[in-house]
């Protein structure tokens, strides 16, 4: 983007007319050239009047005009008519009538002003200058255009400090090139740093990218941007929104600093934090703080929250990994652990480090989860090493379990409805019967089964296990409920860790 803003630069020619800072401002300091058709002079007022091809010298600087009012007493010079000015072949001034006093060193120049080098040129109703404050500016409008490329930045109010090199525009500036269009209420450059400012609301068009923000700044030499105030960036499928939104186009990179959003509307995602890193080139991106993304899915939504999340994608890739206190969330399942990993592409998520399921009334744990992902949301769960399934009867009293060395357990429209368990298996359910009287039906609990078999499938549904089937013949034992042994009511390394489990996606981000 260096290139769209080359056209602040050449405001600098307007220094070439007022940096010495002197013009006119001492006595006989003006050539009168031959060519004039008629010289007056008033000696009561002081007054020289030239008519006719007027042309002067000023240290190698020429003017022409139709006609000339030079003040003596007051040292003030007007001129009128097709005035030109002429900077050493390089640099020219026009304008329909100049005004200079040399005592406040204030000039004025009004009607079709133009100034213009072999590159751009600037085109104004009027222009002030003050050679005090070496400060040049214009009220009612003006342009300046590039002569070789196109581009222009118009505004309502400019104004220009040759010595200093800095420029100020304001009120509907609007800038344009082949590349890029920008309208901001205040423009300021300055030179020495290379760098243009915005104030107030301001917005940057390129063929496959829009920028926002009411406030911000933007390097010329280094290509680097700031977008401050309610900042955005859309492109083709993204939107990034910040409080603050570092842009760099050369290396495809955007940094973003508190309130965080990005919106990957081709891949129905989106991601928030306080601080952000995105990078096209290395097709990376990294969040923290209440960091969190959002899947989209056609009949649910996943969010994956941690303090720390990254993502990185190619071609046959798309990894979303979570750091410390990492969770899923959706309206049907929920989970938690140390680190999560979620492959997009084959549709499998990874909760390490003492991991935590839950799926309606289920929390399943183990040493590793590995969840099977579709539109549908959940589709399937393996549970690696002491897994278990533990769903409450009548909560911190009895308990459907179930355990093993690995479980498989499979999910219909997001809840469990089946678990496979394999190696060392062990349920514990507490079966129920039916009690009638003459009016009233109750539901009775009768006991516990604890039953062992190495490899086992259980058949569950909203209320807890409805069936066991047993690949080789079980051992167990059943306990009327008036006797239970508690030492048996519970699977190896039972821990009800439901007080964990976020019940919206606010609770959890408040924790």
């Amino acid at each position: 983007m260096r290139k769209y803003f080359k056209i602040l630069k050449s405001a600098l020619l307007l220094s070439a007319f007022f940096l010495s800072g002197n013009l006119l401002a001492q006595n006989n300091i003006l050539e009168l050239l031959p060519g004039s058709e008629r010289l007056e002079y008033d000696q009561k007022t002081g007054t020289h009047r030239l008519y006719g091809n007027v042309n002067f010298s000023y240290q190698n600087n020429v003017m022409f005009c139709d006609s000339a009012y030079y003040f003596q007493r007051t040292n003030e010079v007007r001129a009128y008519g097709n005035v030109h000015i002429n900077k050493r072949d390089t640099l020219n001034l026009y304008c329909d009538s100049l005004y200079y006093n040399g005592k406040t060193r204030l000039a004025k120049l009004w009607g079709h002003v133009r100034v213009r080098d072999n590159e751009y040129k600037l085109t104004c109703d009027s222009l002030d200058y003050d050679a005090r404050s070496g400060q040049a500016s214009y009220r009612t409008g003006g342009l300046i255009q590039s002569i070789e490329s196109g581009e222009k930045l118009s505004s309502r109010i400019g104004y220009f400090h040759p010595e200093s090199k800095n420029f100020f525009f304001s009120k509907d500036v609007k800038y344009q090139s082949t590349e890029m269009q920008m309208t901001t209420d205040t423009l300021r450059y300055l030179y020495s740093k290379q760098t243009a400012y915005f104030y107030g609301p301001t917005n940057i068009y390129t063929d496959s990218t829009t920028l926002y923000c009411e406030a911000g700044s933007y390097n010329t030499r280094s290509q680097e941007g700031e977008l401050r105030k309610n900042a955005k960036i859309y492109r083709s499928s993204e939107f990034i929104s910040g409080d603050t939104l570092l842009y760099y186009p050369k290396n495809q990179e955007y940094i973003g600093k508190g309130n965080v959003y990005m919106m990957d509307s081709l891949n129905d995602m989106s991601y928030s934090g306080n601080y952000a890193y995105s990078s096209d080139s290395l097709k990376y991106r990294w969040l923290t703080g209440r960091a969190v993304i959002t899947k989209y899915l056609e009949k649910d939504t996943l969010y994956l929250h941690a303090d720390t999340l990254s993502n990185t994608w190619s071609d046959s890739t798309d990894i979303m990994k979570a750091y410390r206190n990492a969770y899923i969330f959706s309206n049907a399942v929920q989970g938690r652990s140390d680190s999560l990993e979620y492959n997009r592409m084959d549709s499998l998520l990874y909760l390490k480090g003492d991991p935590i399921l839950w799926s309606n009334k289920g929390e399943m744990k183990g040493r590793l989860i590995e969840i099977v992902l579709n539109d549908t949301l959940l589709n399937q769960a393996t549970i690696f090493d002491s897994a278990s399934v533990i769903m409450p009867v009548e909560k911190d009293i009895y308990y459907n379990q179930i355990y093993g060395n690995k479980l498989v357990a499979y999910f219909d429209t997001n809840y469990i409805h089946r678990a496979d368990v394999f190696g060392n298996a062990i349920t514990i359910a507490f079966p129920e019967e039916e009690e009638k009287t003459d009016s009233l039906t109750t539901i009775k609990r009768i006991g516990m089964n604890r039953l062992y078999s190495s490899d086992i499938r259980v058949d569950l549904d909203s209320a807890g296990i409805i069936g066991v089937a047993y690949l080789q013949l079980p051992d167990g034992v059943f306990y009327p409920i008036k006797s239970l042994n508690q030492e048996e009511q519970f699977i190896p390394g039972f821990n009800d860790r439901s007080a964990l489990k976020p019940n919206s996606i606010e609770e959890l981000l408040d924790q």
